[in-house]
């Protein structure tokens, strides 16, 4: 009996899923909102909550951020990693100040304490790798010139979790100095020598996990990444860091031939990561907590598109690009979640989980939207700002700038890779 539940509840999911999918590509729109209010629906104080299929749901949406993260890894190699991370790490230093302040600053302006103060800053300092690998496909973007600027920003915040989730674990569970460093020293260990072995040893991995057979090269790379992401979780390292590495560490033929398999199953557990995320937020807390979140969702988008876009504008990034860099950094999401998760287990302060939840919400609600509308809406903001055409008849064109060549070229190589992909990102 309880086979045959989980069977029709677990079905339900996917057809719900694969129906609100569908409604999305019709109307051009991502469909990871609709997956989110889903899991409202069918949640904790939903219209109709789960039981029997729950556990698998939280499994296949683990497995859903693993599979979005080592996608994400299969686009770029290991030398594009280790440049990308020399040549944008003060993006990633301004990504901290510009959005971990107001976290810490909210916190502390209702009281609630520097430790309390240190979690919201995480909160609202981590970008959604999850929600941003998935909007950037869904938009037909992994081949824009922004691609690497946006991956850079990411890679540096997963990283920086694997110093700071140690840090936040220690001070909420008030160990000893000595007891915290050690948890940390093993955390930069791992992730420097898994990173080591992906970028030193990377064309012997991919010999070891190339095939022929489709079916053992799928079987092998996920097993693969599935172990890595584990043995990299229980070792205080993210997940998604260890399978972002491992997707950087595959190469050549063996990445295009994961990505095609793969690409199915992503898509798959991705939608039922988002389901799994709205599915644990009970709609009646968020009212009491709406205007803060709302108001911190409004800052920290800010910051974000401000980020995006002076990193964009420091690569030498065309003006559309820096804006689409921006808008697409705005979704946060399950680090988000994770770190709002530690502190209210350990009970530092109520209402920090349900603000966090509604602000999460608020904005992986936002940001597809932004991704996708914050380059056309500034372009039409320009445009309004600009003189008319007549009050420029008979001035001479201004001498064109190494800036204005790279624009052109960026909105060329854009428009010929969004004309070879999906329509949806086309604006």
């Amino acid at each position: 009996m309880h086979s045959a539940v989980f069977l029709i509840e677990f079905g339900a999911i996917i057809l719900g899923l694969g129906l609100l999918g569908r409604l999305a590509g019709r109307f051009h729109f991502s469909p990871i909102p609709l997956y989110l209010l889903a899991g409202l629906a069918f949640g904790t104080g939903g219209l109709l909550p789960l039981g029997a299929s729950e556990e698998f749901v939280a499994i296949g949406a683990e497995i859903g951020v693993i599979l979005l993260l080592l996608m994400l890894g299969l686009e770029y190699t290991a030398s594009d990693l280790v440049s990308n991370l020399k040549t944008q790490y003060p993006a990633g230093l301004v990504d901290f100040t510009l959005n971990a302040l107001p976290g810490a600053v909210a916190a502390l302006l209702m009281g609630w304490g520097p430790v309390a103060a240190v979690v919201l800053a995480g909160v609202t300092w981590i970008s959604s790798s999850g929600v941003i690998a998935k909007v950037m496909g869904d938009l037909g973007r992994l081949g824009n010139r922004e691609t690497p600027v946006i991956l850079s920003i990411l890679v540096l915040e997963d990283l920086a979790m694997a110093v700071y989730l140690p840090i936040i674990t220690a001070l909420l569970a008030g160990v000893s100095l000595a007891a915290g460093s050690l948890t940390l020293a093993i955390a930069l260990g791992v992730a420097g020598a898994v990173l080591f072995v992906a970028v030193r040893y990377g064309r012997l991995i991919s010999r070891f996990v190339s095939s022929d057979d489709p079916e053992k090269l799928l079987l092998v790379v996920l097993g693969l990444t599935l172990l890595v992401a584990g043995i990299a979780q229980q070792l205080q390292v993210s997940a998604a860091v260890g399978a972002f590495l491992v997707g950087i560490a595959l190469s050549g033929e063996v990445a295009e031939g994961a990505h095609t398999l793969l690409s199915p199953l992503r898509d798959l557990f991705a939608a039922v990561f988002f389901v799994f995320f709205g599915l644990h937020t009970d709609p009646a807390s968020i009212p009491p907590v709406l205007l803060p979140a709302l108001a911190l969702a409004v800052v920290t988008a800010g910051t974000k598109i401000a980020t995006g876009y002076w990193a964009a504008r420091r690569a030498g990034i065309g003006v559309k690009g820096r804006w689409r860099a921006g808008g697409t950094l705005v979704a946060r999401g399950e680090f988000s979640i994770v770190i709002a998760g530690l502190a209210v287990t350990a009970g530092i302060e109520p209402a920090l989980g349900p603000l966090a939840t509604a602000y999460v919400l608020i904005l992986v609600v936002i940001g597809p939207l932004t991704a996708r509308y914050t380059e056309p809406v500034a372009a039409w903001v320009s445009s309004r700002r600009t003189p008319s055409a007549p009050l420029l008849a008979g001035v001479p064109a201004p001498a064109r700038s190494p800036e204005a060549d790279r624009e052109e070229t960026d909105r060329t190589e854009t428009g010929r890779t969004e004309a070879d992909q999906d329509p949806v990102g086309r604006t």
